[in-house]
């Protein structure tokens, strides 16, 4: 495989310093919102099951003073975690029989590919959350490797870059990944499956703008956005910028108890994300991770919001309501008229 790599020229900095200066202490994070902590003293200790991670751009989008903000929920550790509930498990989509040196072979024509395994954000519903991420760590060698074994299987035709969050990989990093991924015949398309241009969108730079516009493959980058206050100024910019380069845009949400459980949440996130250049693609079942079951929602009242969001938003709108269930070749659609 000979690998001829783009130019990059941009000095990358502001993202990975605004990183480094992510809030990783419950207890700051509550300061900065102006909440008593005394409430949540319980529930510090859990961040020892998960390390706690919240850049102040997305702290930036919280409300004041409200300890039920729902996206202050998403991140900030809890009692509740430390419950074992029957089903749920540290590897509920069985992922560890699928994975090896860093590729996630679950379905036909695509891979995963965990270019990186650590995120901007922890969320705490996380379904990888208990990953053995050191165990598929790629360096430039086990990557190539990696790279040229997806290259003799013809029955692929698509790699999936995820992690962790592959933005975490640098420009040049990132840059070197797709020029590799170019010189394969058999791939088609990359998709990028990213959290990270939503709460910090500083991360969409002039260099990764310029290896996703010039390059040959068709790019799509899959956001993981779950309630509309999530959308900022900031991100529909950098959408627009990467929409101008060919960059194709659409999301998945979870469905999270509390969080966006209604039917109104829904369809302003569906509408604000269409206004925003952004496809509503899935909405996900819970996958029942444990440490997370709190944000459970039944499958009862998924269907229940969805028949409420279908028969009330444009088709075009309304995102699949899908499971995700260990030994399927696909995603399993949700029947939402099913009793």
């Amino acid at each position: 495989m000979q690998i001829i790599q783009k130019k990059t020229s941009e000095v990358e900095s502001d993202w990975q310093k605004e990183i480094a200066n992510a809030f990783k202490n419950p207890i700051h994070l509550l300061n900065y919102l102006k909440i008593d902590h005394a409430p949540f003293s319980e529930g510090v200790n859990a961040s020892r099951l998960f390390p706690m991670m919240v850049p102040r751009f997305f702290a930036g989008l919280m409300q004041m003073h409200e300890p039920a903000d729902p996206l202050l929920k998403q991140v900030l550790p809890v009692k509740d975690e430390f419950l074992s509930v029957d089903g749920f498990t540290t590897d509920p989509l069985k992922e560890n029989n699928h994975a090896n040196d860093g590729v996630v072979h679950k379905y036909k024509n695509r891979v995963l590919l965990i270019l990186k395994g650590g995120c901007a954000i922890n969320c705490r519903y996380c379904f990888r959350r208990h990953f053995p991420y050191q165990q598929h760590h790629l360096n430039r060698a086990l990557l190539l490797k990696a790279l040229n074994k997806i290259e003799s299987d013809p029955n692929i035709d698509e790699i999936i870059l995820s992690g962790g969050d592959p933005l975490m990989a640098n420009d040049q990093t990132l840059n070197f990944v797709v020029s590799a991924i170019e010189e394969m015949s058999n791939i088609k398309r990359i998709r990028f499956h990213t959290r990270l241009p939503v709460v910090l969108p500083s991360r969409i730079t002039t260099g990764l703008l310029n290896t996703l516009h010039t390059s040959r493959m068709t790019i799509s980058i899959v956001l993981h956005i779950n309630h509309p206050n999530e959308i900022s100024e900031s991100l529909q910019i950098k959408c627009k910028a990467l929409a101008r380069r060919g960059v194709r845009l659409f999301n998945q949400a979870v469905l999270l108890k509390d969080i966006n459980d209604s039917a109104a949440i829904q369809m302003k996130l569906n509408e604000t994300l269409f206004e925003s250049g952004i496809q509503p693609y899935y909405l996900h079942m819970f996958d029942k991770v444990k440490g997370a079951s709190h944000f459970c929602v039944s499958e009862q009242t998924s269907k229940r919001i969805m028949r409420n969001v279908v028969a009330n938003q444009s088709g075009y709108m309304v995102p699949k309501l899908v499971l995700e269930e260990p030994g399927r070749e696909s995603k399993t659609w949700i029947d939402i008229y099913a009793d």
